[in-house]
C-alpha cells in the first residue's frame, strides 16, 4: 500500500500536484500496487473513506481556507497516515515539519520537492521564511526526493545528498483529435487563435506577451485563460495593454475543454520565467502546439526545439510575428513539441519512474508482496 499525501485530492480539479497524484495513482493501481490518495474538503464533520476508479481516498475537511486550512489538512493527512506506516508519498514540502513524524516513525516516506517556492517573491517574507525553513527539513527527512527538472535537482544537491534525488518531470497524455465546441463557446473558430494560459502574476511575463502581440494587427485571436479582476494593477495593466484581438474568457478548469482549446489553437505562449517544469507547457506540447517560451533553462531544458523563445517584449514580438507568419515554422515546431513529449514527459514514462523509486523504498511491493529493496528510513 502507498498513501500518497500533500494534494487537494483525486479527481484532479486543482493544479500540476493533483493531475500527477491521479496519474500516478491509476499507474499504481494497474499495476498491482494499492494506493491511497488524501483529499482535502470543506468544511466540518468526520473523516470520510471510500473508492474512486478502485483507487481508496480518505477525505478530511478542514473549516479554514487559504494556507492555514491546507497546513491543517496536512496535519491531520500525516497523523491518519502514520497509523498505518505504510510508504508515502508527499507531494510538495509547504509542511514538511509534520513530516518529521514519518521520520521518527521510521516510514518510508518520498518527497516531491517542487519547484524553489520560497523565493517566489508574492509569497511575501513571512511565508517566504516559512516555506525556506520547511525545505530544509524536507531534505533532510525525505528517503528520497524528487526534483521536476534537473535545474531543480542541482539546486537541491547543495542541500541534500545527491544519492536521494531524482529528477521525474510532470506528465500529460497526448491529444491527437478533440471536440470543437469548448472553442466555439468562446466565440472562436479551430485555427483561428493563439492560447495563453497561466496564474496572472507578474513572473509569467503575461503583461510582455499581450504587449508583443498587440503591436500590430495580427488577423488572429489571442485568448488569455485566466481570473483577471479589475482591483489587481497587474490585471488592470494587462488588460490595458490589450488590443481588441485579445480575449479574456476567464478561468476554464475542465481538463477535456481545456485539451480542446488548446488543440484547435495555432500557437501557445508561455511566460513562465522560474519554476522547474510546468505543466501547462507539458499539456501545450502534448497537443502539438507550436510554443513561443521565455528564455531561461527551465523553458529551454522541457521543450527544446519544440519552441522559439523570447527575453523581451521586442523579441516576443518578433518570433510572434515569424510564428504567425509561417504555416511551415508552425508545423516544425509542433512536430518537435510532439517528440519531446512522447521522449519525456508521458504518464507511462513518468509515473513508471515514481513507481520505481516508491519500490525502492517500500516495505512491501504490489499486492504486499514483501521486497528486499527497501531502505526505510535511514537514508
Amino acid at each position: 500500500m502507498v498513501r500518497i499525501l500533500g494534494t487537494h485530492g483525486i479527481p484532479a480539479a486543482y493544479g500540476g500536484f493533483e493531475t500527477a497524484a491521479e496519474n500516478v495513482a491509476i499507474h499504481l493501481r494497474d499495476h498491482g500496487w494499492r494506493p491511497v490518495v488524501y483529499c482535502q474538503a470543506t468544511g466540518d464533520g468526520p473523516l470520510v473513506e471510500d473508492v474512486w476508479n478502485g483507487i481508496d481516498r480518505v477525505t478530511i475537511p478542514v473549516a479554514r481556507d487559504g494556507w492555514l486550512g491546507t497546513s491543517l489538512f496536512d496535519l491531520r493527512s500525516i497523523r491518519h497516515a502514520t497509523r498505518s506506516r505504510d510508504t508515502c508519498l508527499t507531494f510538495g514540502y509547504n509542511t514538511a515539519v509534520f513530516n518529521i513524524a514519518q521520520r521518527l516513525a521510521g516510514i518510508p516516506n518520498v518527497i516531491n520537492m517542487d519547484g524553489i517556492e520560497w523565493s517566489r517573491a508574492r509569497w511575501g517574507f513571512t511565508r517566504q521564511a516559512i516555506l525556506y525553513v520547511n525545505e530544509r527539513i524536507a531534505c533532510w527527512v525525505g528517503d528520497e526526493l524528487i526534483a521536476d527538472h534537473p535545474v531543480i535537482e542541482e539546486y537541491l544537491a547543495r542541500k541534500a545528498r545527491r544519492s536521494k534525488l531524482h529528477t521525474i518531470t510532470y506528465g500529460a497524455n497526448a491529444v491527437t483529435s478533440a471536440p470543437t465546441e469548448p472553442v466555439a463557446a468562446l466565440g472562436l473558430e479551430p485555427g483561428g487563435y493563439v492560447t495563453l494560459v497561466c496564474r496572472p502574476i507578474p513572473e509569467n511575463s503575461i503583461l510582455e506577451l499581450v504587449t508583443a502581440f498587440s503591436r500590430r494587427r495580427r488577423g488572429i485571436r489571442l485568448v488569455v485563460l485566466g481570473t483577471y479582476t479589475d482591483d489587481d494593477p497587474y490585471h488592470r495593466s494587462v488588460r490595458q495593454a490589450a488590443s481588441d484581438e485579445v480575449l479574456f474568457p476567464g478561468s476554464v478548469y475542465d481538463p477535456g475543454a481545456l485539451a480542446a482549446i488548446r488543440f484547435h489553437g495555432v500557437a501557445y505562449l508561455h511566460g513562465h520565467t522560474v519554476g522547474g517544469t510546468n505543466p501547462s507547457l507539458v499539456e501545450a506540447m502534448a497537443a502539438g502546439n507550436a510554443v513561443l517560451a521565455h528564455d531561461n533553462p527551465y523553458n529551454r531544458w522541457v521543450a527544446g526545439a519544440g519552441a522559439r523563445y523570447f527575453d523581451s517584449v521586442e523579441t516576443a514580438a518578433t518570433q510572434l510575428d515569424e510564428i504567425l507568419g509561417s504555416d511551415e515554422l508552425r508545423s516544425r515546431l509542433a512536430t518537435a513539441a510532439r517528440a519531446r513529449h512522447e521522449a519525456e514527459f508521458t504518464w507511462e514514462h513518468v509515473a513508471g519512474q515514481y513507481e520505481q523509486l516508491i519500490a525502492s523504498v517500500s516495505r512491501t511491493g504490489p499486492a504486499g508482496v514483501g521486497t528486499t529493496s527497501g531502505t526505510g528510513a535511514n537514508a
